[in-house]
């Protein structure tokens, strides 16, 4: 009989990643001192260097990986070890920890975000959150909807009766017997002032779709979803992955399962559900798990009920909730906004795009010049409106997604009739979004300025030796300048600099450390 080939082989370790050789993707669990850390497929989530297979190291992982820790490969499935051996990562000095501030435990979720996982929980800590899931569920019901686990709350409480290790919150979803998206997003604002009422602080994704959120006995806050759906045209379409062909009868009537020792209820057909969500491999566990949401949902989903959060990234939320930590890394204007400055002694209107904390806008608006920060992160620029507008500063902050066209092209008309002339700036956003995005940047720029006004651009073009900028990736500049070109648009002045760790600019050499940025003055004749 011949023997099964083993999982992986040749396996080794080191500061950039796992090193494996091997035919079959199956899902592995990384473990620190037994304790998963991260789960990755050893085909799907690799890539090929040379003949072997490399899974690099999360990035949200990376800044623990300083030190020597006991180092497992086991196949989650069958749970057979694949690797054990004592590594050392970084300096080899201390022990490698992957914990939060206050000694808890961490984990990487389906998602690769590092959270408070129910496997390191103890029943005293979720006791709250299913105390939450009941009264939310029974809040819903007096708003006359049928509430049940959803996601992955549904996939543990079918698959093993409870919460799934690997997951970081809770799930609960409905289907609203209205069938037009207009009026499921009028009741889901119903439901989300009740549970207000209640005294749930709530924060809202989508026109469909809202978070509750729990506090844990000590004090750890999670997040109870609630995702809305609907039934039109023999297709159910549920924030935030499924449209799919769907029966009535297989939500209606809902009735209870257990869950965690306790009743909770359940589409009447719960397995039809799981596979519109995961596909017929859901009784499968796989904690790498990743949505492959057919692109004609999405639109659909965007359009209905997105509208401009489309392509919002949740980590400039996380680091424009922190102002103490902003006000120390940005404490005034950029260098970048004395450059623009020199250059456009006469403009009377200027628009920052991406204006971030609005620390440029408030100082054009300082020198007389009638300003306008846009960005996507109202939280960002919330503190210096205040300030500004307290002091009597013509400055006006305003919400804008570069990834959603509706959002550029109504800024966009409402920017150009402004008095002129105009410009606009935009420092470090072309280098923070995709490629729709930057061509948003252009769009939204060629008319705010029409043909007589520029655009000034400052981005990163290759890897920082000193401190690196949050949230920038270098940029290919041939490829922007290709794009400015399919515009109609022109680079009028170029300039190649090193933005230091203080943030003024010399220019580039040997010696110089810092972050090689280029800045672009751009024109558009018609």
């Amino acid at each position: 009989m011949k023997a099964t080939a083993p999982v992986i082989r040749d396996i080794s370790i080191s500061d950039e990643g796992i090193r494996m050789r091997g035919r079959r993707d199956r899902a592995i669990d990384v473990k620190f001192d037994d304790r998963r850390v991260w789960s990755f497929w050893s085909r799907r989530d690799t890539v090929a260097d040379g003949r072997e297979l490399l899974a690099r190291w999360p990035e949200a992982l990376r800044r623990f990986l300083d030190g020597t820790t006991t180092l497992a490969l086991v196949d989650h499935v069958s749970g057979d070890e694949l690797f054990c051996a004592e590594v050392s990562l970084g300096s080899g000095n201390g022990a490698i920890t992957v914990e939060d501030s206050d000694g808890h435990p961490l984990g990487l979720d389906k998602s690769n975000r590092l959270s408070r996982l129910f496997e390191s929980r103890s029943a005293e800590h979720t006791g709250p959150l299913l105390d939450s899931m009941r009264a939310v569920v029974d809040a819903l019901a007096t708003c006359g909807v049928e509430a049940f686990m959803a996601y992955g709350t549904l996939l543990g409480a079918v698959r093993q009766g409870g919460l799934i290790g690997h997951d970081s919150d809770a799930d609960l979803g409905y289907v609203s017997r209205h069938d037009q998206p207009v009026d499921a997003m009028l009741e889901s604002f119903r439901l989300q002032r009740a549970l207000i009422d209640m005294g749930y602080p709530v924060t809202r994704y989508s026109g469909l779709a809202f978070k509750v959120l729990v506090t844990e006995s000590d004090g750890a806050v999670r997040g109870l979803d609630v995702f809305g759906g609907f039934l039109r045209e023999g297709h159910l379409y549920l924030m935030g992955e499924v449209g799919h062909p769907f029966r009535p009868e297989w939500i209606f009537p809902t009735h209870e399962i257990e869950f965690e020792g306790r009743p909770f209820p359940a589409p009447a057909h719960p397995e039809h559900l799981l596979e519109a969500m995961y596909g017929p491999s859901w009784k499968v566990p796989d904690p790498a798990y990743k949505f492959e949401t057919p692109h004609a949902t999405v639109r659909r989903l965007n359009g209905w009920f997105r509208g401009t959060r489309v392509g919002r990234e949740k980590v400039w939320d996380r680091y424009y909730g922190r102002p103490a930590k902003v006000d120390e890394e940005h404490p005034r204007e950029s260098s970048f906004v004395h450059w623009v400055r020199e250059r456009e002694p006469e403009v009377q209107t200027a628009v920052d795009i991406g204006c971030g904390a609005g620390r440029d806008a408030a100082w054009l608006a300082k020198q007389g010049v009638t300003t306008w920060g846009l960005d996507y992160v109202a939280r960002g620029f919330r503190r210096e409106a205040r300030r500004s507008t307290d002091a009597g500063l013509p400055v006006t902050f305003q919400f804008v997604n570069l990834t959603e066209l509706r959002s550029v092209l109504a800024a966009g008309a409402q920017l150009s009739r402004e008095p002129g002339p105009r410009i606009a700036l935009a420092r470090h956003v072309a280098d923070t979004t995709d490629d729709f995005g930057r061509l948003s940047l252009l769009r939204l720029a060629r008319m705010v300025v029409g043909t007589t006004g520029r655009l000034h651009l400052q981005v990163q073009t290759a890897p920082a030796t000193g401190r690196h900028p949050f949230g920038v990736s270098p940029l290919n500049l041939e490829d922007l300048l290709e794009q400015v070109e399919s515009t109609g648009g022109r680079v009028v002045e170029r300039a190649d600099l090193v933005e230091l760790d203080d943030g003024s600019t010399e220019a580039p050499g040997p010696s110089v450390a810092g972050t090689p940025i280029s800045r672009l003055v751009i024109t558009w004749t018609s």
